[in-house]
């Protein structure tokens, strides 16, 4: 393993470059630690605990597959420390099965029991499946529930093209949602894709998805793009989703040391 992945391990969040530490959110899909990265993380503790020592923030995607008990958020939001934050994925009973429609019901249940995660939780995020195309007549009133119930920052990772139009892009600016920049790309974002505060990154592993580990010089370019949207003001979440074959904790831990005091 090359040794700069572990280089991280030794970063404070609150010692980050400047006050990136409040604004930069660095993670993966899952808290797993692969047995060749023991050395990065404490001895002591749970999985969540150990990867929480080093690493500012994770995405929940088991909430996906299924539901929570609010003890168990409670217990994961009393396992971190102060500035870490959570990111957690709504379950696919709303975005795949019943695709947004009549999710009134399992919407308000999923909020209530992620609210116990209190101010650690960081992010919502929304994933729809490839087949669902943009129809406002189904995502304005969906949007509209979530925001009822909400004002926790929510990203969007939509998989039809006919989500990156400008109505499309114009009704998520219209809840204070963000479309996430991911990788590989659906379609080429459009500037006008771009709004607010938040910028949420998505890594799955290119060229396959799921596996493949990014090179020094993409995490290179990845730093540098993520420094000028922190100059721009925005708060910036960059998570790796290519942990099927155990690539996203060395990049993640790789990229945090990027940003380690010169």
């Amino acid at each position: 393993m090359n040794k700069s992945c572990c280089t991280a391990a030794n970063i404070a969040y609150d010692d980050m470059e400047s006050d990136h530490s409040h604004r930069l959110f660095i993670g993966c899909a899952g808290w797993g630690i692969p047995s060749a990265l023991r050395q990065c993380f404490p001895v002591e503790g749970s999985h969540l605990e150990r990867y929480a020592a080093v690493l500012p923030a994770v995405e929940i995607n088991t909430s996906f597959y299924r539901s929570h008990r609010p003890a168990t958020y409670a217990r994961w939001r009393d396992s971190v420390p102060a500035s870490f934050r959570f990111a957690v994925k709504i379950p696919k009973a709303i975005t795949h099965e019943r695709r947004l429609r009549e999710t009134d019901e399992t919407l308000a249940v999923f909020i209530d029991e992620v609210s116990h995660l209190d101010g650690k939780l960081g992010c919502l995020l929304v994933q729809l499946p490839p087949s669902l195309h943009y129809d406002r007549k189904i995502a304005q009133p969906f949007f509209t529930r979530m925001r009822s119930l909400t004002r926790v920052s929510v990203a969007c990772e939509a998989r039809h093209a006919t989500w990156f139009s400008r109505e499309a892009c114009d009704m998520l600016r219209e809840f204070d949602i963000v479309q996430v920049r991911a990788d590989p790309l659906v379609v080429p974002l459009p500037a006008f894709s771009m709004h607010g505060d938040l910028v949420y990154l998505r890594l799955h592993g290119s060229p396959q998805m799921y596996h493949s580990s990014y090179d020094e010089a993409f995490l290179d370019r990845l730093a540098a793009e993520i420094r000028d949207y922190l100059r721009s003001g925005k708060k910036v979440w960059c998570v790796f989703d290519n942990t099927a074959s155990g690539a996203a904790q060395p990049n993640a831990l790789s990229l945090l040391g990027r940003f380690s005091p010169t």
